[in-house]
């Protein structure tokens, strides 16, 4: 048993072997065991690619480690290659004296030229900087399930369950929650269960008895990187959808999503849709325009409103975002990033939007930005920016991406005590006394310390108020192209912006 502080482990097989399923059961092991951890799923855009090709191929990466970690690392320590696509597609990522596992029995002659290979890279010499260890896992799988009533085919799919087993034993991961998890997921079906159980459990022993693995790993569980409390394992929209339903219920407001879907974002759709006990309302619109407008009529109606999107989505919805500038009223622009321009890479990671997103508006439309650092961050990263578009009245992007989005890490789960007071006072009365001591009403009428205008609820008794995305005239509210008061709103409107009480930005540096 050799022992390691951290291993990057690379799962990479084609769309339809299961690589997202063994990826997410090896992350949850490595979480109920103790290690701090950080993953990054990576699929096609294909709904399905062509079988055997690079396209075609999906990965998931993880990063454990005995110590606090913040990404899922670049080059991988391990690459478990389900066939000859995924070992191509990975192969350059690796370092010299890294371990490969191959699944011998797909690299046949035909799968080979389906992805360039001349001569088969397991025997040329190719792959001579590295362990290599050659597995005929889709055989071993088919053998160790013979006894079950099942196709070929069938047994055949259970070959990551194997891979599973295998790198379990080989990095002494707990395998109690997979057993758990398998008989779940396929209760209906107990005999498909059973197999999978049994592949799983399979791998785990040839790993025990085979002389190719000759070596087992260790990495300590990493008590000092988490605080006392209740963990999970989180993905980034995940919390950042559970940080939303918990920013609606520290308002005490309706939260209501505006969304067209969009890869990354469409998860927090789906998460929210399921949450109408906490008073959520989802509306899935007929595109992206459509989204935000219904978000923003849901703020003027005094809902905790937000609209998610992705990069294209936010080169659409860029009049409203201005528009919710000019009305001052609450939104939340979820952004997950992907990469550009135009539709750019679907499902790929980039940060491509910060210039869009601080800048892409007519005029001078000052919104504030808030990026989460981490998966878990999402879920403080929304109550945050929720706290400033109510406080101050303004549109706020939530500036997250791909890999925070998809990725994975522990969470401690928070008291509710522990979660900021976001309670919001709408107007209920006039606040203004013209000159001959008339009480009115007057929607941009500010508040001293936070600039913020009033927030009233359509068909509040004398509160009626024009709204629109003409120039205001200060106080009134009525339309106004006067040079001057357009100069002073402008300068008014960045003022509120530049005045936002933030927190220091706390620096992690390897230096200190």
């Amino acid at each position: 048993v050799r022992r390691l502080d951290r291993v990057i482990i690379r799962f990479a097989g084609d769309s339809g072997d299961g690589m997202q399923l063994t990826g997410d059961r090896f992350t949850s092991e490595t979480a109920s065991f103790g290690n701090d951890l950080s993953t990054l799923p990576n699929f096609p855009a294909e709904i399905r690619a062509p079988a055997g090709t690079l396209p075609g191929v999906s990965s998931f990466q993880l990063h454990f480690a005995d110590h606090d970690i913040l990404t899922p690392g670049d080059a991988p320590n391990v690459l478990v290659a389900m066939n000859p696509a995924a070992l191509k597609a990975n192969i350059g990522d690796l370092p010299r004296g890294a371990e490969i596992i191959v699944n011998t029995d797909e690299f046949t002659k035909r799968a080979m030229q389906k992805v360039g290979y001349a001569a088969s890279p397991l025997e040329d010499g190719s792959l001579d900087g590295y362990h290599l260890h050659p597995v005929p896992l889709t055989t071993l799988t088919v053998e160790a399930l013979k006894e079950f009533d099942l196709t070929r085919k069938e047994a055949e799919r259970s070959k990551n369950m194997f891979a599973l087993g295998l790198l379990s034993w080989m990095y002494h991961r707990p395998t109690e929650g997979t057993e758990t998890f398998l008989r779940s997921k396929f209760a209906k079906k107990p005999d498909i269960a059973a197999a999978n159980i049994a592949a799983f459990r399979a791998g785990w022993n040839f790993g025990e008895t085979t002389e190719d693995f000759a070596v087992s790993y260790e990495v300590a569980p990493a008590a000092t990187a988490f605080p006392p409390g209740v963990y999970r394992n989180i993905s980034g929209n995940l919390a950042l959808s559970y940080g939303l339903v918990a920013a609606s219920r520290q308002a005490d407001l309706p939260l209501f999503l505006g969304s067209y879907p969009i890869t990354p974002a469409s998860d927090i759709l789906h998460e929210l849709s399921k949450h109408k006990n906490f008073g959520v309302r989802t509306f899935q619109a007929e595109d992206e325009i459509a989204g935000i407008g219904a978000a923003l009529g849901a703020a003027f109606g005094g809902s905790l409103a937000v609209t998610t999107t992705s990069g294209p989505g936010v080169a659409l919805k860029s009049e409203t975002i201005g528009l919710a500038v000019s009305l001052e009223l609450p939104l939340l622009v979820v952004d997950i990033q992907r990469g550009g321009p135009s539709t750019g890479l679907p499902t790929k990671t980039e940060q491509a939007d910060l210039l869009q997103a601080m800048y892409g508006r007519n005029g001078e439309a000052p919104v504030p930005v808030v990026a989460p650092r981490t998966p878990a961050d999402c879920f403080d990263a929304a109550l945050e920016a929720a706290r400033i578009a109510l406080a101050y009245r303004t549109p706020v992007f939530l500036l997250s991406d791909g890999y925070l989005a998809n990725g994975s890490e522990p969470w401690r789960v928070p008291e509710v005590d522990e979660l900021p007071d976001l309670t919001v006072r709408f107007a209920q009365g006039p606040n203004h006394t013209t000159e001959d001591g008339t009480e009115v009403f007057w929607p941009y009428k500010r508040d001293p310390h936070t600039l913020a205008r009033p927030w009233a609820i359509p068909g509040t008794p004398g509160l009626e108020h024009r709204i629109g995305g003409i120039e205001k005239q200060d106080g009134t509210g009525n339309i106004s192209y006067d040079p001057a008061n357009h100069d002073f709103m402008v300068r008014t409107r960045q003022a509120k912006i530049d005045g936002i009480d933030v927190p220091d930005l706390q620096a992690d540096d390897p230096d200190g």
